[in-house]
């Protein structure tokens, strides 16, 4: 039996489209507002049509210490083609965070499938 952990997939997001790839400060003061991209395709443009598409992207935080990640981002991509509207996996979110920690995202391609990054990053006082 298979877990979903293991099920997902990672690589080097400049030589690999599936990768979400994490635009965020390094460090940060305690308290302050802190901005996340997260898209695929950063690199090497992932493509985006009817048959071959990214369907979501989720970010969580994990905070240094903490026993589970904190979910701070889900977005659903549905726009595939339809009257010829494609959607672009990128997305921009803003959260907070009191300690260190590690920013976590997935995303999941139609045809393959699962696909995770992670970046540290340090909240100082």
């Amino acid at each position: 039996m298979k877990n979903l952990g293991s099920l997902y997939q990672s690589g080097d997001w400049k030589g690999e489209k599936h990768v979400p790839v994490i635009n965020s400060p390094d460090k940060v003061k305690k308290g302050d507002l802190i901005e996340v991209n997260v898209n695929i395709g950063e690199e090497i443009a992932h493509p985006n049509t009817f048959e071959h598409y990214i369907s979501w992207i989720k970010v969580y935080f994990h905070p240094e210490g903490g026993n589970f990640p904190v979910e701070i981002g889900t977005y659903d991509f549905a726009a595939h083609g339809e009257h010829d509207a494609f959607t672009e996996p990128y997305v921009t979110l803003k959260f907070k965070a009191e300690k260190s920690g590690t920013i976590l995202a997935s995303s999941y391609c139609n045809i393959h499938g699962l696909w995770e990054n992670s970046k540290e990053i340090i909240v100082e006082d």
